[in-house]
């Protein structure tokens, strides 16, 4: 179930474009580039980071998962309440079961993942009924941006 196409805020359009720009840092390592931040009520950014599974050989090196660390870190706790997670690609359930544990209150993503979001596209983790925290989710932000760089990622692998 993919969200409703919300109207997409100048401020989530803005965060996106930092995104992307995190996301590039990947492409140095090898790793997918995927970039991530975390950004408080106010907006203000907390933390960010990119993919780094190659480059630090842990798995769960996820930007997301990364970002949301650093974030807790920053803050002082693991809740995240009152926060947003941007990011360039459609959490997968991983990273979508880490920021409903974080309590983040919204998460705005770029492309969507036909094999692997759990956003709305192959699953739905973040409003899963059965969960105790359902953040709001706004999907296709600056998407052909986001579904770009993945592409010119992968071309260049085949």
């Amino acid at each position: 179930m993919k969200p409703q196409r919300l109207v997409v805020s100048s401020p989530d359009r803005d965060a996106m474009s930092t995104a992307l720009s995190v996301a590039e840092g990947a492409l140095a390592t090898g790793d997918v580039p995927v970039g991530a931040i975390v950004l408080d009520a106010a907006g203000t950014e907390l933390a960010r980071a990119c993919n780094e599974r190659e480059a630090s050989g842990d798995p769960t090196a996820h930007a997301e998962v990364l970002a949301l660390r650093r974030a807790a870190t920053a803050l002082g706790t693991w809740r995240l309440a009152g926060c947003t997670l941007v990011v360039t690609l459609e959490p997968c359930t991983m990273c979508a079961g880490a920021l409903v544990l974080a309590r983040v209150d919204r998460v705005v993503f770029g492309a969507w993942d036909a094999k692997a979001g759990a956003a709305g596209s192959l699953w739905d983790v973040v409003r899963d009924r059965r969960l105790n925290h359902r953040p709001e989710v706004v999907g296709g932000v600056l998407e052909p941006d986001c579904a770009a760089l993945l592409d010119r990622f992968f071309a260049l692998r085949r």
